[in-house]
């Protein structure tokens, strides 16, 4: 059975009204009122400020409301400034992991990949399954002497600029498998870190922590907007 929808246009209102073939019968007029959204809770949004447009057919027809506050137009469209600068500022805020898993680390390093973590807020993308396409090397996980080589080559075919976060204590320092003759005692060891994640595993939590790090390290590097930190700091006094 195919429904017809017809529309009829009131005072101020706009009704659907829903019609059946076939039958006499209409069901109760769906009204849609012509004004803009306003939030539940009046103290929502904009401290409980009255909104300028209340109406949508203002907006349409008063065309003093359409004005130009210069945010997106005028002197605002040239800003001086260093194109270094600008790229650093792209780079920290879309951090490509590659997705690269040695031991236990790797399942807490894809937990703070998922919707409950959700790093993606944070400005690092999904993992890259190309080392081509990565510019971060998270080494999460026990590192033997027979996987370091192909850890070295992946490191090796990613393009520079590139980081490196050692995550575990595995990673660090060998952990729990020191001294073991087939576990390199701390990534730092074959490549340079720039990041270290301490735990057995860290938390999620700590791995988006050393990301904001990272972040901060790649802003930082030029020596650019010193008092704009990211992510929780620590006093200077503790």
């Amino acid at each position: 059975m195919t429904n017809e929808l017809t529309r009829s246009t009131s005072a101020g209102a706009r009704t659907t009204a829903l019609t059946v073939p076939g039958s006499t019968a209409v069901s109760e007029p769906v009204v849609v009122r012509n004004e803009l959204w306003a939030p539940a809770d009046p103290l929502a949004y904009d401290g409980g400020q009255p909104t300028e447009i209340t109406h949508l057919a203002q907006l349409e027809h008063d065309m003093s409301l359409r004005r130009d506050d210069a945010r997106w137009s005028g002197v605002l469209e040239v800003i001086p400034t260093k194109a270094d600068y600008v790229i650093d500022l792209l780079r920290a805020n879309s951090l490509w992991p590659l997705l690269s898993g040695l031991a236990c680390c790797a399942i807490e390093m894809m937990s703070f990949a998922t919707s409950k973590n959700d790093v993606d807020r944070w400005g690092a993308f999904p993992f890259r399954a190309s080392p081509r396409q990565a510019d971060v090397l998270i080494v999460a996980g026990t590192l033997t002497t027979k996987m370091s080589g192909p850890l070295l080559r992946l490191w090796e075919q990613m393009p520079e600029p590139k980081w490196c976060v050692a995550m575990g204590d595995c990673t660090c320092s060998g952990g729990r498998y020191k001294r073991s003759y087939s576990t390199v005692e701390g990534i730092d060891r074959i490549m340079p870190v720039d990041v270290y994640v301490p735990g057995c595993p860290p938390r999620p939590e700590g791995l988006i922590y050393a990301m904001m790090k990272l972040q901060q390290l790649v802003k930082d590097r030029r020596g650019h907007w010193p008092e704009r930190a990211i992510g929780p700091t620590v006093p200077q006094d503790v």
